[in-house]
């Protein structure tokens, strides 16, 4: 039997299907302690503990039900929901209610096998919404700092408007200024955490900060079986189009990933491309060919993820003299 979960703000729409793909049953749960409880003692009745249970990767309404079924003895595998939403359309399906999309979970997860999933640390759960909370504050400071910009150069400019968006900038500053430092006290207080960010600052161009947010995208290095994976989760893998002998498209990269980790990743590329002794070197031999500079970003940008990769897997510290020390051993 598997079972599929589509979550929602306030429910919980859930289907079971058993092994051809059978429907055996749909209901629908409030997505609360109680809902849960309810959940758990419906699923016991017609699929016992042990059974999978799928629901997609949603944001945090369904945590604490990922978490409850988890902890009463399910297999709970959380789902991309671009999957799902592929594996929908394959099926050529037309409706989309809460009900037909808890058996397209379902259904999906009987076929796909996809992974099990397990909670997640506390320590690492906290320093992820430390550092989304940061980037609230610096999306919200620069939407003032817009509007501060645009006002100025308006013919009727209101002082006290203005001078009230330059209060709201610096309340703000100080705000991201006080989360940097939790950020940081934070990770000085967890030993993994620390031992993995001292890691990922001895790369040249990775900083405490930058090392937080990826450490906050990622809870371990072991989720990837490689570092194409981890390049592929932060969508710096290329992506190409080329079709028969009349499209050949220009290679971008694709996008399909974690938008958050590619900003967390570009000043620290500009900064290793100019003082990072393996990457100057990787960035001028790709400007010798005549790659344009964006483009080099990216690439740079893609190199440090190996990196933090290497150093996260071996749990050794960026040697910077790594490949010197090859060619001499060879």
């Amino acid at each position: 039997m598997s079972v599929g979960i589509d979550v929602s703000q306030a429910s919980l729409a859930t289907a079971i299907v058993d092994s051809s793909g059978k429907p055996q049953g749909q209901a629908q749960f409030s997505n609360d302690a109680a809902g849960h409880q309810r959940l758990h003692h419906y699923l016991k009745k017609r699929v016992g503990k042990g059974a999978l249970v799928c629901l997609e990767a949603t944001g945090t309404y369904g945590e604490a039900v990922s978490e409850y079924l988890y902890a009463q003895g399910y297999a709970v595998s959380v789902v991309n929901p671009a999957r799902v939403k592929a594996y929908a359309a394959s099926q050529l399906r037309r409706n989309k209610t809460d009900q037909v999309d808890a058996l397209v979970i379902a259904d999906f997860c009987r076929t796909q096998h996809p992974p099990l999933w397990t909670p997640p640390p506390s320590a690492w759960r906290q320093l992820r919404a430390l550092v989304r909370h940061l980037e609230d504050l610096e999306n919200d400071q620069q939407r003032q700092q817009n509007r501060l910009h645009a006002l100025q150069h308006s013919t009727h400019c209101a002082p006290i408007v203005a001078a009230n968006i330059r209060q709201q900038i610096a309340w703000l500053q100080q705000q991201i200024e006080h989360v940097k430092a939790e950020i940081q006290k934070h990770i000085e207080q967890d030993p993994d955490l620390k031992r993995k960010r001292d890691l990922l600052v001895s790369i040249k161009g990775i900083g405490a900060l930058t090392a937080a947010k990826l450490l906050a995208e990622f809870r371990a290095i072991t989720e990837f079986e490689d570092v194409r994976q981890l390049v592929a989760y932060a969508g710096l893998n290329p992506r190409q189009r080329q079709s028969g002998t009349s499209v050949r498209g220009v290679s971008h990269i694709s996008k399909m990933g974690r938008a958050s980790i590619r900003a967390a990743l570009y000043m620290p590329a500009v900064v290793a491309q100019c003082h990072n002794p393996l990457l100057r070197a990787y960035a001028q031999r790709l400007a010798h060919t005549g790659v344009p500079k964006m483009a080099i970003v990216t690439a740079v940008m893609r190199k440090l993820l190996h990196l933090v990769y290497g150093v996260l897997k071996s749990g050794q510290p960026f040697d910077p003299h790594y490949l010197e020390k090859v060619v001499l051993a060879t």
